[in-house]
């Protein structure tokens, strides 16, 4: 059976190989279907929790919140001197998100982490490190319960942490920098663990 985004996409090929121009019409607010603060509250989340450790910039903060409530993830975890909501600088960003998605705040990772697990939780550091796994392996491979761990913008995962983690995981890069943003890491996981999620539960 074919889906909706795929009948879609299939749409769009066949307009693209015969040269017919689409006709696109942005949408309104009010066409987007957008959840109200009590609808996402209530609907399934996606069982990923995001752990944020050390993480010093407000603006970094406030856009993974927003791209957590895009993607109704179960939550976000803030560590150590992570910024916590509210705040001005992080609702910059965050646009509400941090009315939306839940959150908690921990002064140690580990403590985080150990919670996690007991709850059934696998652990995966975004971190480069030796044996991590493609992105795209691990988001096939891993559709439960899920905690991916984003460190300092500088440092990246701390070493305590590491070793509480099942895994890490790496997002693949062909430039020369091998190094992205922690808000635009974060979208990209998501997005990719969205992705097969929501795909493959339909």
């Amino acid at each position: 059976m074919i889906t909706g985004p795929e009948l879609y996409f299939l749409l769009c090929q066949k307009f693209l190989r015969t040269n017919v121009p689409l006709r696109m019409r942005k949408l309104g607010m009010d066409e987007l279907n957008r959840l109200s603060v009590d609808e996402f509250r209530e609907s399934a989340k996606m069982p990923v929790v995001v752990v944020l450790d050390n993480i010093r910039s407000m603006h970094n903060v406030g856009s993974v919140f927003r791209t957590a409530d895009a993607f109704l993830i179960q939550g976000i975890y803030l560590c150590g001197y992570t910024p916590q909501p509210p705040h001005r600088d992080i609702n910059k960003t965050a646009l509400g998100a941090t009315d939306t998605v839940e959150w908690k705040y921990f002064q140690d990772i580990q403590e985080a982490l150990k919670e996690l697990k007991e709850e059934g939780y696998r652990v995966f550091a975004v971190e480069q490190v030796e044996n991590s796994i493609p992105l795209q392996e691990m988001a096939r491979q891993h559709s439960g319960k899920t905690v991916v761990v984003f460190g300092n913008e500088v440092s990246g995962v701390g070493e305590g942490a590491l070793k509480l983690c099942d895994g890490s995981v790496e997002i693949p890069q062909w430039g020369m920098k091998h190094s992205l943003n922690i808000s635009i890491a974060a979208g990209i996981v998501l997005w990719e663990l969205a992705r097969n999620y929501r795909f493959d539960t339909l």
